[in-house]
């Protein structure tokens, strides 16, 4: 079946003209309406147009569907990958190959806790699973936006928000139907042609959790059928 063209995404680059070389994780490139609405709708700031916070915004944001969607490293085009390195909360940095194996929410929550204390175990999950916990828990999305930018290249400090719709079912818990949301702040590194050579990102999780985590328990078969319904839904939109 023929991939239907997507609309041109004004957040992020190399999204569109892409080679037909290029392979996705979804057989095309996304579609980003749902998280889109949901950006517009719910950001604190908007940058003009050519700036530098939304420049560093749109970065991120396609730095973000590039690891999301594109399956092999040699097609990405907005890092270094011979380079790449991902640092969060200060933990060893993970390669561009694993970073890609593993998926941005499993290199985001990887954690040193005991198993006990751990609310999300990313050692335990694939990138597909990840992705499947988090659409289900976020149907339209979770967006993301720069709150302030305190440099400029070639190391870029920024603070961000990220949040979502607490509208599926997370973990064995109940949607509430209520904003979920936390701040942090990063740094990133770029060469000469502004390609990404170090993303390092501290926040609290803690602030995530306690979001999801709200919700009242719920019967482990309705879960699954949640959780299967939300997984079903349109890939992309994170």
């Amino acid at each position: 079946m023929a991939t239907v063209p997507a609309a041109r995404d004004k957040y992020r680059s190399f999204l569109h003209d892409e080679a037909d070389s290029v392979q996705w994780r979804h057989g095309g490139p996304p579609t980003y309406d749902a998280v889109n609405q949901l950006f517009e709708q719910g950001r604190t700031k908007e940058w003009p147009e050519g700036s530098l916070e939304e420049i560093v915004q749109n970065a991120i944001k396609t730095w973000e569907m590039e690891l999301s969607h594109k399956v092999r490293l040699q097609d990405f085009k907005s890092i270094n990958p011979e380079k790449f390195k991902l640092i969060v909360n200060g933990r060893e940095g993970l390669g561009g190959e694993e970073t890609l194996k593993i998926g941005s929410y499993n290199a985001l929550l990887k954690n040193s806790l005991p198993k006990e204390f751990q609310y999300y175990k990313a050692d335990e999950e694939t990138f597909e699973s990840s992705h499947e916990v988090f659409r289900s828990a976020f149907p339209r999305g979770f967006a993301w936006e720069v709150i302030s930018v305190y440099s400029g290249p070639p190391v870029i400090a920024f603070k961000f928000r990220h949040w979502g719709i607490f509208e599926g079912p997370f973990k064995g818990h109940a949607p509430t139907g209520e904003t979920v949301e936390f701040y942090g702040l990063g740094t990133v590194k770029v060469d000469e042609s502004l390609k990404v050579e170090d993303v390092e990102i501290y926040y609290d999780p803690g602030e995530l959790f306690a979001d999801l985590l709200k919700g009242p328990s719920i019967p482990d078969s309705e879960s699954k059928t949640e959780t299967a319904h939300s997984a079903s839904a349109c890939p992309f939109q994170h």
